[in-house]
């Protein structure tokens, strides 16, 4: 089809010179100079057929770039630019609208003074220990742990929820990020499968210590843990 394609455009384009080298068409002046007169007077059967020739050169470029693009070998400009329509919340507690065509505003119209949304209350619901929920380096979170977290999240009649993750500073910090993201994700996954809205998953690893990481039973053992932010 591609061959077919390819050949039948070439082919148009021979026959767009052959007809204009028989009726001797000039090239277009260059701005501020005018054209040379040349040639006879073109028939206006002969300007019709001129005009076909294009359209069709033109209708046929369009189907071979829609060739090349259904088999794979063009992407369309506008392809990552899709949007879906729907409310979203954003890390601060405030509810967006967004249209299929990228329009998008904030579901509350109460402002503040400074013209700001007023939007839902974030505060501290809970802070788990992850020595008690993972194993030492590890994110998976055993059936008896779950069904803890499970029963918390559906108890806690919050909007939404933020879960962010944190270590201590043992290892290092391209690490304890990692493992921190990981554990946070593991949690917000038992949220989701109960129904709970999941706002913001983060892992800050070691860089927001609630107590100096000195002891390994003091200050240690309280930065290692999951924090969760209801939305209120």
């Amino acid at each position: 089809m591609l061959c077919r394609a390819r050949y039948l455009l070439k082919f148009l384009s021979n026959l767009t010179v052959r007809v204009k080298i028989f009726l001797n068409i000039p090239k277009p002046a260059l701005p501020g100079i005018a054209a040379a007169p040349r040639g006879r007077a073109i028939p206006e059967g002969f300007v019709a057929m001129r005009s076909i020739v294009r359209h069709l050169r033109t209708a046929l470029a369009g189907l071979v770039a829609a060739a090349f693009v259904s088999a794979g070998f063009l992407q369309p400009a506008f392809a990552d630019e899709q949007y879906l329509p729907g409310i979203w919340v954003d890390p601060d507690g405030c509810e967006h609208w967004v249209m299929d065509d990228g329009a998008e505003g904030y579901m509350d119209p109460v402002l503040d003074r400074e013209g700001d949304p007023v939007c839902h209350r974030a505060e501290i619901c809970g802070v788990m220990s992850t020595d008690q929920l993972f194993a030492t380096d590890r994110s998976e979170i055993n059936a008896e742990n779950r069904q803890r977290l499970a029963t918390f999240f559906t108890s806690a009649t919050a909007f939404g929820f933020l879960i962010y993750g944190h270590t201590d500073s043992r290892a290092s910090d391209e690490y304890n990020m990692d493992l921190s993201q990981r554990r946070a994700a593991s949690v917000a996954a038992v949220a989701q499968s109960v129904g709970a809205r999941v706002v913001d998953v983060r892992g800050f690893g070691e860089r927001r210590p609630r107590a100096p990481n000195d002891t390994p039973e003091g200050g240690m053992r309280q930065n290692r843990r999951v924090e969760v932010y209801c939305l209120r």
